[in-house]
């Protein structure tokens, strides 16, 4: 029995079936888990949810912001993109069976017997774990009710970039998915700069990577998230992991044993 998490996989079937055999995973014995964008982007998203859903019982995700997109765009309050692969996913049959399952969705996973914690960007240096995990729940919350549609007709927008414990509604709920979805750089009190996309190094002026800060409350947590293709998988920093090593843009798609945290990949075609 293993636990394997694996980078975003961004709809590439091929390359987890590949991955999936180079661990010789057995679903009936091992576990997943994805660091959420299971889908979009890549050639076949539609195959990718269908598969992981057929072995749902040894699957645990969190979401990502390209899986929170394709939700938008099935709830109607987004169109899509030029860059999107989502057509066949969103007029298969059983569409409506994927979307029930994927907006069960997590912002974050932990697993306290392993010592691993599962999100798709980040956590804010400001925030301890419970924190955080309670932050996820308001939003995991909302998905799963009545109000999800009212969610993601709000979702979208940089602002507010800073967390205070006052925030109320719909910003309150963008933030927290912005930290957990979309953060790549911020301040070390917590303040997000989402545009830019390239290495740790190009990091803007008073801006570092999010797992960077001596003082974030999570420095003694294992960390594991994706999101970052540009990162290549290196974080330099101890007990952050990063799973995301572009698989979507031709390079490879990898995958952490948590038992004995050795890495395991497939290079993909672009």
């Amino acid at each position: 029995m293993a636990t394997y998490a694996i980078g975003d996989v961004q709809g590439c079937f091929e390359s987890l079936q590949c991955l999936l055999e180079k661990i010789a995973f057995n679903p009936d014995l091992d576990t997943l888990w994805l660091v959420g964008d299971l889908i979009n982007r890549g050639p076949d998203s539609l195959a990718t949810l269908r598969y992981l859903y057929s072995i749902r019982h040894s699957v645990e995700f969190v979401l990502g912001n390209h899986d929170l997109h394709f939700l938008a765009v099935a709830f109607g309050t987004r169109k899509l993109g030029d860059n999107d692969t989502l057509n066949a996913l969103l007029t298969a049959p059983d569409r409506q069976e994927l979307i029930d399952w994927l907006i069960q969705g997590k912002l974050i996973h932990t697993n306290e017997s392993l010592g691993f914690t599962m999100v798709h960007a980040g956590i804010p240096p400001i925030w301890s774990l419970h924190q955080a995990q309670a932050h996820a729940r308001e939003v995991e919350a909302v998905l799963q009710s009545r109000y999800a549609r009212d969610f993601f007709a709000n979702m979208y927008s940089n602002q507010p970039n800073k967390w205070k414990n006052k925030l109320i509604g719909v910003e309150r709920l963008r933030l927290i998915t912005n930290y957990f979805t979309r953060m790549r750089f911020c301040t070390e009190d917590g303040m997000l700069e989402l545009e830019t996309k390239e290495s740790s190094g190009s990091a803007p002026l008073g801006f570092s990577p999010w797992f960077s800060f001596p003082q974030r409350k999570t420095f003694n947590d294992k960390i594991i998230f994706g999101h970052w293709a540009a990162l290549e998988g290196k974080t330099n920093t101890p007990n952050i992991y990063a799973l995301d090593t572009g698989c979507v843009w031709g390079g490879s798609l990898t995958a952490l044993r948590l038992e004995d945290e050795q890495l395991f990949s497939c290079f993909c075609e672009a």
